[in-house]
């Protein structure tokens, strides 16, 4: 959020709000085929949405727990999007995320977590989040920013 309001005019699309937007239902990716149809439409609709905001001159931050497999989804749907991954110890993450409304096990927490910091994909930037303050977190994300053109 601070970095979308760092800039003039910009848009924060947190991914796991549009994955609210299911309310009944609901599967998360890992609920067989029905989860992962949800979490293709989630990544598609976040992307609409950043479309539209870009083309109306509004800049987008996009935050959600990217993988290999949502990775190319991402890029498919937003060609010009610029990756950032944070990365986090298991205990700090756990310690952030109690910070927020979170609707997941601590079973299916640390799975989350465990596919995330072994993943490989490409990506524009990687951070160590438990070493950089917050601060330094938004001037690095910052550093790497492109607005629209």
């Amino acid at each position: 959020m601070a970095l979308a309001r760092s800039a003039r005019t910009a848009a924060m699309i947190d991914v796991d709000d549009v994955r609210h937007f299911v309310v009944a239902g609901h599967a998360a990716p890992w609920e067989g085929a029905e989860g992962l149809k949800q979490q293709q439409l989630r990544i598609e609709n976040a992307c609409a949405l950043a479309r539209r905001f870009l083309r109306a001159g509004v800049e987008v931050v996009l935050a959600d727990l990217v993988t290999p497999t949502t990775a190319p989804l991402y890029r498919r749907g937003l060609p010009d999007l610029r990756m950032v991954r944070l990365q986090l110890p298991l205990d700090e993450a756990r310690r952030r995320a109690r910070l927020r409304p979170v609707s997941l096990t601590d079973r299916e927490f640390d799975e989350l977590h465990e596919v995330e910091a072994s993943s490989k994909f490409d990506v524009e930037a990687v951070l160590d989040a438990a070493r950089l303050t917050f601060t330094e977190q938004i001037r690095a994300v910052s550093a790497l920013w492109v607005p629209p053109t």
